[in-house]
């Protein structure tokens, strides 16, 4: 059930066969033929003898040799019938063009299912439906049909044709880097974007992966390959759909705050992704991953030849978290011998001019910068290229020198170098010299400054991978033990979540904050109750037909006296029988009012495509209005989980403000882990909703907490 057969065929049927120029099954096969495909071809039309040449078959069935792929170019309504007769053959895998399956309804989903059904019982892989077909540049298997598609080692996944013709096309004016594959990946009903990734992945024709994505079937599953797969190669996707919001789910603050826009970047970033926003930086950036070294510091120097160009980039370099560190003395001193009086040394570093009579001294200053210890790669923007179009045409043979030695220094020294030219449109010699050695060159400014910038990211990812795998879980089998029976009575009970104090002694259980609390039955056990604890008390109201508690007068706070006690219990009483006469009230929870802080909120939900998540940021009231918070996939590292504190927009608020003490980090990531332990522990938990927490300068506390259930678990497969 590999994809080797599939992606590596040796021979190929073309169901739907045509002699018409304008069908799809006309031009597959002339496009096989026409640039050379290695194995065999056989056209399959129970209505024609010869095609292109080529003998024509009744039905794959009948085909003599072996047939390991199938191209299907016939509607819908034929597909369950054809892939039969392909199973009876042995047939590896099948390319279906048609649409009309689940992007069409009911009807479509139900046919959906029964080609995949069919598939599975006789071994055949399923490559679509609704797909723009596949291709392999190393054997000449080109499915679609596009002509002039440049050859290299960029695997091309996507889930739109006009994408994957963009990039294409993108590819063959621009840059001298291509396709090692193509794989249209259509409604992806059989193979998943994850088992692709783990074919890429081994592949030695292929130095990156690309993909364009509108939504995936297995997200988890796809984000566990991304770990093992980035390791080796890079990954860089634009994920489209970024403005449509999450599904809300009802009575959780994480629910209603998960837009799956934020949830799905942090998690492919997180698994070592390139997540890139603009279709325009798309093809450079995996251009730049599949041509050159990653960045290991972080760091650039930027070597201009005018201060407009430096500034610019250096702004650019510094919002995409690229660090321009200051040149050392040492360096600086060769610099200053090669470059005029006036010229900048420190970095970002302007030749001043000094290039004007001599492009050589581009080469000269970027010897000197790559051999820095300090920096990581080498920005070079401006003119380079153009001297000779721009002074005189005497400098052509001096530009096309100094691009031999950038492109011999980046085999050499092994850093990279990425150059703007603001006469790459003239595509000079001596540019096109620097793309033979694989060094990229943009006319865009900003574009350069991303390319540059995604060699840090992938190389930032990668010192960082160990660090990112020491997942923490502490709670022992005791605490298991006891957790299973507070949700085993729930579930007896067909309660939809945890009692507030069942979920906090949970959260302690699993080494979170311990909470000392009270469930009582009369006023009289919530004054005695109170008076075992210090200072004032909260009292609420604990009923599973109760969510929002406040609403109904069910939460009395900072009560002293006994009069205080009896006069909130009869309030909180009559409050929840008015709201639901028939609301089965569990009791009433008496604890300790906690002291004012810093408040957060912390909670998880289950993601459609990614599983569980965790979410992370500033609580109280009004958190759905500042919605400063963060997002990760589950189970998260001791490095995620600090990593979620500093990235909420707020983060100044957690190091202490007018007259505020900072609060306690370490409590705050203990609580993270905590949580992430609790949700790979019960797998019946569907949300945790903990709201406020409220952070000090020692410690925190868990103001108010709901675990909600998923509908219809079963207790024997937790």
């Amino acid at each position: 059930m590999g994809l080797e057969h599939v992606l590596n065929a040796t021979s190929v049927a073309v169901v739907g066969a045509s002699k018409k120029e304008t069908k799809r099954g006309y031009q597959s096969i002339k496009t096989l033929l026409d640039q050379g495909f290695e194995g065999r071809i056989y056209p399959v039309n129970p209505k024609e003898k010869i095609i292109l040449g080529l003998p024509c078959y009744k039905q794959v069935s009948e085909i003599e040799g072996p047939v390991e792929m199938v191209l299907i170019t016939t509607p819908a309504k034929t597909i369950p019938g054809i892939l039969e007769d392909c199973g009876k053959k042995g047939v590896a895998g099948a390319v279906i063009i048609a649409g009309g399956f689940g992007e069409l309804g009911k009807a479509g989903k139900d046919l959906e299912k029964e080609i995949v059904a069919i598939a599975k019982g006789h071994g055949i892989r399923l490559i679509g439906p609704n797909t723009s077909g596949i291709m392999n540049l190393e054997s000449h298997m080109n499915l679609v049909g596009l002509k002039d598609v440049p050859k290299g080692h960029i695997a091309l996944i996507s889930q739109s044709g006009n994408m994957a013709l963009t990039l294409i096309t993108e590819a063959a004016i621009k840059s001298r880097q291509g396709f090692s594959y193509y794989v249209g990946i259509g409604n992806e009903a059989d193979i998943k974007f994850h088992e692709y990734l783990a074919f890429f992945q081994e592949d030695p024709n292929t130095r990156a992966i690309l993909m364009y994505v509108e939504g995936m079937r297995d997200g988890r599953r796809f984000l566990q390959q991304a770990y093992q797969t980035t390791r080796k190669k890079p990954i860089v996707m634009l994920k489209s759909g970024r403005s449509a919001a999450g599904k809300l789910s009802a009575g959780s603050h994480t629910g209603a705050l998960a837009g799956m826009s934020e949830v799905a970047r942090s998690a492919f970033q997180r698994a070592g992704i390139i997540v890139i926003e603009d279709s325009d930086e798309l093809f450079p950036a995996v251009e730049t991953l599949a041509s050159l070294p990653h960045i290991k510091n972080q760091s650039v120097a930027i070597l201009t030849d005018g201060g407009g160009h430096a500034t610019i980039a250096a702004d650019k370099l510094t919002d995409l978290g690229v660090n321009i560190p200051l040149m050392g003395e040492k360096t600086q001193k060769k610099l200053k011998a090669l470059l005029p009086v006036g010229a900048s040394t420190r970095n970002p570093i302007d030749i001043a001019g000094g290039a004007d009579e001599n492009p050589a001294v581009f080469a000269d200053c970027i010897e000197v910068l790559l051999h820095d210890p300090q920096v990581g790669g080498v920005l070079a923007v401006g003119l380079f290229g153009g001297y000779n179009i721009r002074f005189s045409e005497s400098l052509e043979f001096v530009e096309e020198d100094a691009a031999h030695r950038m492109g011999k220094l980046v085999k050499d020294v092994g850093k990279p170098i990425v150059v703007h030219s603001l006469y790459n449109y003239a595509r000079p010699h001596s540019l096109d010299l620097l793309r033979y050695y694989n060094i990229p060159v943009y006319d865009s400014l900003e574009v350069a400054c991303k390319s540059i910038s995604v060699l840090s990211e992938y190389g930032d990812y990668l010192c960082g991978y160990n660090a990112n795998q020491k997942f923490v879980f502490s709670a022992g089998q005791k605490a298991n033990l006891r957790g299973r029976e507070i949700f085993k009575r729930a579930h007896a009970e067909h309660r939809s979540a945890l009692f507030e104090y069942e979920a906090k002694e949970l959260i302690g259980l699993h080494g979170g904050p311990h909470f000392e609390n009270r469930l009582v039955h009369s006023a009289d056990e919530a004054f005695a109750a109170a008076s075992s604890m210090e200072g004032p008390v909260v009292m609420k109201i604990v009923s599973q037909d109760i969510l929002h508690k406040t609403d109904v007068g069910g939460v009395q706070l900072n009560l002293t006296t006994k009069a205080e006690i009896i006069a909130a219990y009869d309030a909180i009483m009559k409050g929840a029988v008015g709201y639901n006469a028939t609301a089965d009230i569990h009791g009433v929870l008496v604890e300790p009012m906690m002291k004012q802080g810093l408040e957060l909120i912390v909670g998880t939900k289950m993601d459609d495509q990614f599983g569980p998540i965790i979410m992370f940021g500033i609580g109280g009231t009004l958190v759905e209005i500042l919605k400063d918070v963060v997002f990760r996939v589950l189970p998260i590292s001791e490095r995620t989980a600090r990593r979620m504190i500093d990235k909420i927009r707020s983060v100044e608020l957690l190091n202490g403000f007018r007259g505020h003490p900072p609060v306690d980090r370490k409590a705050l990531k203990k609580l993270l882990l905590t949580l992430s332990e609790i949700v790979g522990s019960y797998k019946i938990i569907q949300e945790i909703d903990l709201n406020p927490v409220i952070a000090y300068e020692k410690g925190l506390a868990v103001a108010d907490a709901r675990i909600l259930l998923k509908k219809g678990e079963d207790f024997t497969d937790w």
